[in-house]
């Protein structure tokens, strides 16, 4: 790993490939060559860029986008270049996937504690994924401009100044209000991929502060102000619960049960589950896409989003826990993960906490994956890395306690994952006291193709009392 060669062997693999497209596309014309120009000349691109810029974790991300993009494309060729020329371009273009994830593992330093990745076809094709993921984010995500960058600035530091003087930055769980219990939330039945599920609605309630910057903006967000989750329980008599917590982009039922082998948990072990839609995801969004607006450069908006997160999160457990739950545990993945490890900091009562490939510092995800230009203007502002983390201290959960006991604690990682690096995953179990934890051969999303992990999860909860079966 960390292989930084000037001219990296890989990078010809992209380059072939984009030929590949560009030769047969024009052996048919001008109609070969607008199919293949698009795709073609940006796996050719990234290819060359890498040679000429290693080390730059965006051209992988974008080879794997536009390798992916080709991979799709070369499928109907077929109808115009023909099959032989259809199947090459799906070859080059697959190899070319493979290629951005190696490329992406050979440049990242290795992180102390963490396994080394063992390279492979098999883990670059896995990393190409998350090279993918990247590569749309950073063509999808919103970016705000330069005026609205001061904007931001103004807040954060008019914010910083307000949470050092009523001491939360001290102790950032004082931030966090007792939110009023969850009575009677709307409940109307649902099947979603065959499991009969309740889609839980309440009104959140949460705001806040009345002088906190970004209040008047964050209580515009109308779709927000409804909170969402997805029940699955038996009939009978009552059985342990489990939360799950979706990650970034999700929100929607068809995938979060998927993530969570809902199935499983549900008919196999027994359990009871609930998976809440966090703020600004699922039916809650504000933008294109789900997610929108909860990470980005505006910090305040971040904030908001954490805390009403945790608001929800806690009206939704007095609920479970008003059926009678002889117990509840906490699970999440990447942003879910970092919601399960801060909830495990204000929840005094969790059986578990298992927080999967968990983002556990919003600042130093934004600064490495956030666009350079923005970032160097941020800064310019005098809004640089330090200032962000002391402003998000309080909604961190490296900066609080967790109360659920080391012994009910439990984390995975992945060795080769691009979207939270393995640092961030170590810091957290560092900071947890070292509790079990279990590193995959893997990128950010392919942790369900590894056995380690749901022996992991499965043997947590059982160790905590929530299996039925």
């Amino acid at each position: 790993m960390f292989e930084q060669h000037r001219r990296p062997p890989h990078s010809w693999i992209p380059i072939v490939a984009g030929s590949a497209w560009f030769l047969l596309g024009l052996a048919q014309g001008v109609l070969g060559f607008l199919i293949v120009a698009a795709p073609g000349s940006v796996i050719f691109a990234t290819g060359v860029s890498s040679l000429l810029y290693p080390g730059d974790r965006r051209i992988p991300n974008m080879m794997g986008l536009a390798s992916a993009v080709g991979a799709v494309v070369s499928l109907p060729t077929a109808f115009v270049l023909g099959l032989p020329s259809a199947l090459v371009l799906l070859l080059a273009s697959a190899a070319s996937f493979v290629a951005s994830g190696s490329l992406a593992t050979n440049q990242e330093a290795h992180t102390e504690e963490v396994p080394v990745p063992e390279r492979g076809v098999v883990l670059a094709a896995q990393v190409g994924i998350d090279n993918f993921l990247l590569g749309m984010m950073n063509t999808t995500l919103p970016l705000p401009g330069y005026r609205e960058a001061e904007r931001l600035r103004d807040e954060a530091f008019e914010a910083l100044d307000q949470f050092r003087q009523r001491g939360f930055l001290e102790k950032p769980e004082s931030y966090h209000h007792e939110p009023p219990e969850l009575l009677e939330p709307e409940l109307r039945a649902r099947r979603v991929h065959g499991l009969a599920t309740e889609h839980l609605r309440f009104e959140s309630e949460y705001e806040p502060a009345i002088d906190e910057p970004g209040r008047a903006r964050w209580l515009g967000y109308e779709a927000n102000r409804t909170a969402h989750a997805w029940v699955l329980r038996h009939p009978g008599a009552p059985r342990p619960w489990l939360m799950c917590i979706h990650g970034f982009q999700m929100g929607a039922p068809q995938i979060d049960l998927n993530a969570f082998r809902a199935a499983r948990l549900h008919h196999k072990l027994g359990m009871n589950l609930v998976l809440p839609v966090l703020p600004l995801h699922g039916p809650r969004k504000i933008g294109r896409v789900s997610g929108d607006g909860f990470l980005s450069a505006d910090f305040l908006d971040s904030i908001h989003a954490e805390a009403q997160a945790m608001w929800d999160l806690r009206r939704i457990l007095s609920w479970v826990r008003a059926q009678d739950a002889p117990a509840v545990g906490v699970h999440g993945l990447s942003l879910g993960g970092f919601n399960t490890a801060l909830l495990a900091s204000l929840d005094e009562d969790l059986a578990c906490a298992i927080p999967g490939i968990p983002l556990s510092d919003f600042a130093r995800v934004t600064w490495r994956h956030g666009p350079p230009l923005l970032l160097r203007y941020a800064e310019r502002l005098g809004v640089d890395l330090d200032l962000a983390r002391e402003l998000l201290q309080v909604v961190s959960p490296l900066a609080m306690t967790p109360k659920v006991p080391k012994e009910r604690r439990y984390i995975f990682g992945a060795a080769a994952d691009l979207l939270v690096p393995p640092e961030l995953v170590r810091d957290l179990w560092r900071h947890w006291d070292r509790p079990r934890i279990v590193w995959y051969q893997g990128g950010h999303v392919t942790f369900r193709f590894h056995p380690p992990v749901p022996a992991l999860v499965e043997e947590g909860l059982r160790e905590s009392g929530l299996v039925v079966a």
